[in-house]
């Protein structure tokens, strides 16, 4: 983690903002916009508040604001302008824009103002498909090229990780009319649970029966579940864990606790790309992303 950079060159901050280099070079040359620092080779490299002045230019030009006006700008004054229309204007690409402004600044008003806007308009589910589910993606090419801290990730996923808790909780639990029940786990040392924790809320919108364990899981702890009379579907996915060559370990591990059962088994996410072309004596899917899961349930 001490690899990750507190600076940010001007091609992070053209990955983050979606404004071309060339575009960020005129606005620092003609209206003085961004005041990079140097190198000892002189080569720029920016700040956080660079970074941060640089969302909120976006923000307020891509909502009709001049540059040549924003400009002449104080910091505060910035800031409290592109608050106000991040609270006015949360739909989709504006709303990622803000949730990056509030995730880069630990704004928690911003993100629950842009949220609440974002819910007058659309539903949760549209909200979650149509606009954290891209601003999460954007947010893992972030996270792949060291362009955040692991702060600005935890801040944010918890942020979200409430909405999804609140609205699982509001929903109605009603009886399923199965005899199956969904136990939803991640691996040892695995901590990025929003995909999981948003299927969860899907199951149980969908009338059916589900226990959420969280986090880092022991896979031993699987059996305890087989004294239950009911039909189980465990369900896992994996970000970063196992590591690629633990990957066939770990599902060696999951055959041999299984094979003897008729339960089934999901696996979600990268990592399965090591293992899904090989056999196994239990039923077992493979699945890249959670979306692609309920597309089939």
């Amino acid at each position: 983690m001490n690899n990750i950079k507190q600076d940010f060159t001007i091609k992070d901050l053209e990955n983050i903002s979606g404004i071309k280099a060339h575009t960020i070079r005129i606005w620092e040359k003609r209206y003085n916009l961004l005041v990079p620092q140097r190198t000892d080779t002189n080569i720029r490299y920016y700040s956080h508040a660079n970074l941060q002045k640089l969302l909120n230019t976006v923000l307020l030009s891509k909502n009709g604001f001049k540059i040549s006006k924003i400009a002449k700008m104080s910091e505060e004054e910035l800031k409290i302008q592109a608050r106000q229309v991040a609270f006015a204007t949360a739909i989709n690409d504006e709303a990622i824009n803000s949730f990056k402004l509030a995730m880069l600044q630990f704004d928690k008003v911003l993100f629950n103002n842009t949220y609440d806007k974002l819910l007058h308009k659309k539903p949760f589910r549209e909200i979650f498909k149509d606009v954290f589910i891209p601003f999460l993606e954007h947010i893992g090419l972030l996270w792949q090229t060291d362009t955040l801290l692991p702060a600005h990730e935890h801040f944010i996923s918890n942020l979200i990780a409430q909405k999804i808790h609140i609205n699982t909780e509001n929903l109605q639990y009603g009886i399923s009319d199965t005899n199956k029940t969904y136990v939803l786990f991640l691996p040892e040392n695995e901590i990025h649970d929003l995909g999981l924790l948003y299927l969860n809320y899907e199951l149980v919108l969908r009338g059916h029966h589900t226990i959420y364990l969280g986090q880092s899981l022991p896979l031993n702890n699987l059996s305890y579940f087989f004294e239950n009379k009911r039909d189980l579907c465990f369900i896992t996915s994996m970000t970063v864990q196992p590591y690629d060559d633990k990957v066939a370990p770990y599902f060696e591990e999951i055959n041999y606790i299984l094979k003897d059962t008729d339960h089934k088994f999901i696996a979600i996410g990268r990592q399965t790309d090591f293992v899904k072309d090989n056999n196994y004596e239990f039923d077992i899917s493979f699945y890249n992303t959670v979306t692609h899961l309920l597309k089939e349930l």
